[in-house]
């Protein structure tokens, strides 16, 4: 039995049910929540180690809770979405959530999606310890904390975000193909293949000087990304 905690927050009674039911039979504890503000504060009182979030609540915007929510740290999460909220989708994606998941859905497809985001922040954590420090000019990562800083100011990544920079720094001034950063995002192929370049403009627009002319994470083109040492 994991006992990892889930929030679930849909405004459909029934998908809640059934959706926690599945997860709890699979070790996971689970919380279930009807509206944004119910999302935010059960969050806060008790931080889940993944969220499903569905976009469409009673009494606000999904993405403004997942805004709210990973301001300051990191949190694992699954988005609900209907097939036409394709723009929402990609936005959410765009922020940093790890997968969504269009309505209908399985809930053994949930489940499945559930383990393997989880298993890749687990796998994440577990390498930055390895890992430890990088330093590259005034960029910082620590590893154990989590934590980036370019000079004294720090700056909140998402996870994937996070891995990413992890990625190139290791190899700072190698070039990593697309195929390497999906390997160092364990990615399944059904995620980042589609999102990778977003992660990397969002990643520039937090660590550069000028985000359009790139210092640190530098485009080569025809074959792929590098962190330029000098």
């Amino acid at each position: 039995m994991s006992g990892q905690r889930i929030l679930l927050v849909d405004d459909e009674a029934q998908i809640g049910e059934v959706l926690s039911k599945y997860l709890e039979r699979e070790g996971y504890a689970t919380t279930v929540a009807s509206t944004a503000a119910e999302a935010v504060a059960t969050a806060e009182s008790q931080r889940p180690d993944l969220l499903i979030l569905d976009l469409n609540l009673p009494d606000g915007s999904g993405l403004d809770v997942f805004r709210t929510l990973t301001a300051q740290e990191p949190l694992p999460t699954i988005m609900l979405t209907a097939r036409s909220e394709e723009i929402d989708r990609v936005v959410g994606l765009e922020l940093g959530a790890d997968d969504y998941i269009t309505k209908p859905f399985s809930p053994r497809e949930v489940v499945a999606r559930v383990r393997a985001v989880l298993r890749r922040s687990s796998g994440e954590h577990g390498e930055e310890r390895a890992i430890k420090t990088l330093r590259v000019r005034d960029l910082t990562i620590d590893a154990q904390a989590h934590e980036v800083r370019i000079g004294d100011r720090t700056i909140i990544l998402t996870p994937s975000e996070f891995r990413i920079v992890v990625a190139l720094a290791t190899n700072a001034g190698q070039v990593l193909t697309r195929s390497q950063l999906l390997d160092a995002l364990h990615d399944d192929g059904s995620i980042y293949e589609r999102t990778l370049d977003r992660h990397i403009n969002n990643l520039r627009k937090k660590i550069e000087p000028d985000p359009e002319n790139p210092s640190y994470v530098v485009t080569v083109f025809g074959v792929g990304y590098k962190m330029r040492k000098e």
